[in-house]
């Protein structure tokens, strides 16, 4: 109670924040009854309640008669002052309404008219930057038709190689061009261009398809053990100097069609690392000639166990698709990724293409030192070149390797079968088991030979032309090889 004055009230429990009036009332009547009398005698705390807001009351009225004037005056004195602000926000309020719309007479109305401007400024870059695009996507198209038109005409060799990787260069260029998504992006809208999606439908497309078909072909029909043989069966130095330079060709077809296949691969995703970009396209034609290499020379090989007259032959074109094999593999090897559009490079200046088709210089037959410089650059080659990533998709550590051990696993129960039918063929394996054994092992030694060294950078003193009675010069050792595919032959007679 204020100003001293005694109370027998505890104003503390009323102004108590968790003051619960059923719980006051309840101590109430505990304090002035007993617990076990019936009935409880209310009459006493109602009347103690009652004198107690009785005193309460009277104690707010004196304090407020009491202090009337002074609240009178205080209340005075805050509308007076409020009053007072008020006067002065609303001179403030006037005084920047004055100014805005000054501001909006000299700035916002010039600044709407900059805007206009700026966004019709902006309309007509963007229309400007979107006609250069298409005046470069048919310029790319007009150089399209001229490559697609040198290719269907009658050029050399190598003209054609040129016109291959060429074009793969354009139709990449015309992709990203077409394939640009983001705002500010070259290319960015092409889209909405008629004769741009006409493009694209009617000759972009179809030459892609053409190219890829052609260079998949190249492929398919990759062989440099035919033209040594073909040498082979002649003679003269003119016959072997032609032979030599169809090598040097079906070499510079290959590597046009494997820098095609390499270029027009999926488009990767942008700023890719080279490193790390897979040419599916390139690794599933190179895939599907070994799948038709070993699938042909199964087929033949399991058809002349039967008549064992034709075996000698048969084996010599195995050994001869196997060549080719050797042959695509050391090309592989020597070859490092091209330039990509599309991929980072890390390439340095100093390192000179690899992929590029050989020049006049490079044509003529090699001498002994510079045959040695190719021999030791080969065998040097460090992994970032072509063969590592068809490799791995194989699982394997070396092509011919990958050719007998898979020739084998599935010669195995081919050679079961015709023993199990038994008959004619089945007695004459088993009485021919030594021969073989060795015609078998010298198919595969001569197999994992290189069949035109000289052409692809080995055998020292190759002059591009070999005796046909010369014995095999083997690269590396592939007894393993040869016993796999004798156990697959010879040791599954016995069972």
């Amino acid at each position: 109670m204020t100003d001293g004055e005694p109370s027998y009230i505890d104003y503390e429990t009323f102004l108590d924040p968790e003051f619960s009036p059923a719980s006051f009332a309840n101590s109430l009547v505990i304090s002035t009854n007993d617990a076990n009398d019936s009935p409880l005698d209310l009459s006493t705390p109602l009347s103690r309640v009652l004198f107690d807001l009785q005193e309460i009351d009277t104690h707010i009225h004196t304090l407020t008669t009491k202090s009337a004037l002074p609240l009178l005056t205080h209340t005075r004195e805050q509308t007076e002052s409020g009053q007072h602000v008020v006067k002065e926000v609303e001179e403030q309020v006037a005084s920047l309404t004055l100014g805005y719309q000054r501001l909006e007479k000299e700035v916002l109305r010039k600044w709407e008219a900059a805007e206009e401007a700026r966004l019709a400024a902006e309309n007509s870059w963007a229309a400007v930057r979107l006609a250069r695009a298409v005046g470069r996507c048919l310029s790319l198209g007009r150089q399209l038709e001229g490559q697609l038109a040198e290719l269907s005409g009658r050029g050399s060799v190598r003209q054609e190689h040129k016109v291959l990787s060429d074009a793969a260069y354009t139709i990449v260029s015309l992709r990203r061009l077409l394939s640009a998504t983001g705002e500010g992006e070259e290319g960015y809208g092409l889209d909405r261009v008629k004769v741009i999606r006409t493009l694209k439908s009617e000759l972009v497309t179809p030459a892609e398809n053409t190219i890829k078909a052609r260079t998949q072909q190249i492929i398919n029909k990759f062989s440099m053990s035919t033209l040594l043989a073909e040498e082979n069966g002649t003679s003269g130095s003119s016959s072997g100097s032609s032979t030599y330079k169809q090598a040097l060709d079906a070499k510079a077809r290959v590597i046009s069609a494997i820098t095609t296949l390499y270029i027009l691969s999926p488009a990767p995703r942008p700023k890719t690392p080279a490193s790390e970009y897979r040419p599916e396209l390139l690794l599933s034609t190179l895939q599907g000639y070994m799948h038709t290499s070993l699938t042909t020379s199964l087929t033949a090989l399991t058809k002349s166990l039967t008549m064992l007259p034709t075996l000698e032959r048969t084996l010599i074109e195995i050994s001869a698709r196997c060549q080719d094999i050797v042959a695509l593999e050391t090309i592989l090897g020597t070859l490092r990724p091209p330039q990509h559009p599309l991929l980072e490079s890390h390439t340095t200046p100093k390192e000179p293409p690899t992929t590029v088709p050989p020049t006049e210089k490079q044509l003529q037959p090699p001498n002994d030192q510079a045959q040695s410089s190719a021999t030791a650059t080969t065998s040097s080659t460090t992994t970032d070149n072509l063969l590592q990533p068809l490799l791995q998709s194989l699982d394997t550590s070396s092509l011919p390797s990958y050719f007998w051990r898979s020739l084998a696993s599935s010669l195995r129960s081919r050679v079961h079968d015709i023993v199990s039918r038994g008959g004619v063929s089945a007695r004459t394996l088993k009485s021919n088991a030594d021969r073989l054994r060795s015609d078998l092992r010298e198919c595969v030694l001569r197999g994992s030979q290189l069949p035109a060294a000289g052409v692809l950078g080995r055998d020292k003193g190759f002059s591009g032309k070999r005796d046909a009675s010369e014995k095999p010069v083997v690269v590396g050792n592939w007894e393993r090889e040869a016993a796999v595919m004798v156990g697959a032959v010879v040791n599954t007679l016995g069972k």
